[in-house]
């Protein structure tokens, strides 16, 4: 019988996994949120994530439980847990993903070097942070946000006045996250895989460019990245990893400073948006070695097939027609383009697909990507 992995979440990153697993002749069931999600092909179930009974049941037949996304409530987790379910990562490691608070605290623990940030419960608890920050900070909702959604750049205390007068209706109460506004030069991420049994590979660090919140092109590995920059990131998504306990992918998203520190800002314990890169670039794709990894299988190279690859995310779709229409013309204009799609209906600033293309001339790549990923778009 071959194994099987159950993934929580029907969306694009549970998609991407089920060609390399089942190259790997691993089985996977997917438990989806709704029918006609982008994992559909593999859609075993359709249920609540957050009713234990769901997952549970979906869980029965399957060697391990991972996950699309981090969402998964605390006590399903566990529950899954006490009734013997390997789970990938499990919710020791996963509250640091659920939770920017959680996290924060626990990577000053561990010494690693972060923003100023405070929990605050109140207007006076901002304004103080941002009177000793420089006047701006950064305000965040602990739980559930993501590409840009519960975050603000805030100068002023009275910009979150909303999301504390939710906090004072909440009967579990809790603070918002604030963190400096961090003078940064770049973005980076790092991404690093580590199964159960502690074996962990570190992929090359990347550049990463954020539109409206939202990653838009990755650039594989980071252009002019030094060698004391490429072991500091590399070293510290292993400590992260192994501090937190992490199983399964994790992506370590960084600010650069102008300065030249590096900063950890966000964890994803998953396949992520910066690891897209490597379906096409890399010896061994993010997807594949999350499939490894849960398993506890042996991790494969994380080395670059070639010199500099780029992925460009299709953002939005195409307003008339299906995005489908548009393969044959981004095909026959850039056949060296790698076209993913997520088969996902589009809608403005959506993710509904990316491109991928690798080679030796950075600009030429850059170009090529950006110009294949446009024609999606109206």
């Amino acid at each position: 019988m071959s194994l099987r992995i159950g993934v929580v979440g029907g969306g694009q990153l549970a998609r991407m996994m089920i060609a390399p697993a089942s190259e790997l002749g691993v089985e996977i069931r997917v438990l989806a949120e709704q029918a006609g999600m982008s994992a559909e092909l593999a859609a075993f179930a359709v249920g609540d994530y957050h009713d234990v009974e769901t997952v549970l049941e979906f869980a029965r037949d399957v060697d391990v439980v991972t996950f699309d996304h981090e969402h998964v409530p605390q006590s399903v987790l566990h529950a899954l847990v006490d009734a013997g379910v390997a789970v990938h990562p499990g919710p020791d490691a996963l509250q640091f993903a659920q939770d920017k608070l959680v996290m924060r605290a626990r990577l000053a623990e561990l010494g690693m070097p972060q923003p100023e940030w405070a929990a605050v419960t109140n207007a006076v608890e901002l304004q103080e942070f941002l009177d000793a920050n420089g006047g701006r900070g950064v305000v965040k909702t602990p739980r559930g946000g993501y590409d840009g959604k519960g975050v603000r750049v805030v100068s002023a205390a009275a910009e979150a006045e909303d999301w504390f007068a939710a906090l004072a209706e909440d009967a579990r109460g809790g603070a918002l996250l604030v963190e400096e506004l961090v003078d940064f030069s770049r973005e980076l991420a790092q991404q690093v895989a580590r199964r159960p049994s502690g074996e962990m590979r570190v992929y090359p660090v990347v550049q990463t460019v954020q539109r409206d919140g939202v990653c838009a092109e990755v650039i594989a590995p980071a252009p002019g990245a030094n060698e004391r920059l490429l072991e500091a990131a590399a070293q510290l998504s292993v400590d992260i990893a192994a501090g937190l306990g992490v199983t399964g992918m994790l992506a370590v998203e960084l600010f650069e400073t102008t300065d030249e520190r590096i900063l950890v800002n966000e964890l994803a314990m998953r396949p992520h948006n910066s690891g897209h890169w490597s379906q096409d670039g890399a010896v061994t794709s993010q997807f594949e070695q999350h499939v490894r990894a849960v398993l506890d299988l042996p991790l494969g190279d994380t080395s670059a097939r070639e010199e500099w690859s780029v992925m460009v995310n299709i953002l939005g779709g195409p307003t008339e027609g299906g995005i489908e229409a548009r393969f044959a013309q981004a095909m026959s204009a850039h056949p060296d383009a790698k076209i993913h799609t997520y088969g996902k209906s589009p809608r403005p600033g959506r993710k509904v697909g990316h491109v991928n293309v690798a080679g030796s001339d950075i600009d030429d790549a850059v170009y090529t990507a950006r110009a294949a990923a446009s024609l999606f778009n109206d």
